[in-house]
């Protein structure tokens, strides 16, 4: 497993804890909802746009930087006003010509974001500049949720369990959600979304990465998909760090 270890590209160095958010906001002044852009490891620079208030998520995993969701929740909202995010996206983007990604992503699950159709909408309207959803996943068993991201150019879903038991333990979903319904939703969304998808995957030593659960995860890969498979391992201070320090996980973070 320490060979697998080295190969594993961390998360990018530049993670948006909230501090660090706070800080890019500083650069992007004209809305609580936007902030950097930032540099990522994964999308160059993005543009980060929050769509949900801090916290509004169907999982409490256990490596979040963000820190714990206090009630889980599976109900799509209005948050936001399209019109007006939109506009506020548009202004940042015509003062900077070196974004690579305007990234919907944030405090919490976009798709939460009953809005978030309209959102890309526009913003593919305004700019030329590639859209990507920063997602755990869990909503696109929901045909409205994958209609709604259809127009997305990348989706970056979440898979970190390959067991009933793990699922719950890494991710501490809604109670409604199950790791079939999630699988089943990336399926549906592979069939029908023309984008591009990058599957992440993160393993926290001694809990989802042991070998026999390591292969079951790459046969429920196998089945999504994706176009690129991305592996991580936390490295930004996470929400349960007693878990991740009875794991041996947080000696090395930052």
């Amino acid at each position: 497993m320490s060979a697998m270890y080295n190969r594993i590209r961390p998360r990018e160095p530049l993670g948006v804890t909230e501090g660090f958010r706070r800080k890019a906001r500083e650069m992007s002044p004209r809305s609580k909802r936007i902030f950097g852009p930032v540099v990522s490891r994964r999308l160059g620079m993005s543009l980060g746009v929050d769509l949900v208030p801090m916290k509004t998520c169907s999982l409490s995993c256990i490596y979040c930087q963000i820190g714990k969701t206090p009630s889980t929740t599976v109900e799509r909202k209005r948050f936001s006003d399209p019109d007006e995010l939109v506009a506020e996206v548009n202004a940042v983007l015509r003062s900077r010509s070196d974004i690579d990604y305007i990234t919907l992503s944030g405090s919490g699950e976009p798709t939460l974001e009953a809005g978030i159709g309209e959102v890309i909408s526009s913003l593919k309207t305004v700019s030329d500049t590639p859209v990507a959803v920063l997602t755990n996943g869990t909503m696109f068993v929901h045909p409205e949720v994958r209609e709604a991201v259809k127009e997305a150019d990348l989706i970056l879903p979440s898979l970190d369990a390959a067991t009933e038991e793990v699922f719950r333990k890494v991710n501490r979903p809604h109670e409604s959600l199950t790791l079939d319904r999630l699988v089943a939703g990336l399926k549906c969304l592979r069939r029908e979304y023309t984008g591009a998808i990058w599957l992440e995957v993160m393993l926290v030593k001694g809990v989802n990465d042991d070998e026999l659960h390591l292969h079951e995860l790459a046969r429920l890969v196998g089945k999504i998909r994706p176009d690129r498979i991305q592996l991580n391992t936390p490295v930004r201070p996470p929400a349960d760090v007693e878990v991740l320090l009875a794991a041996g996980q947080v000696a090395d973070m930052p």
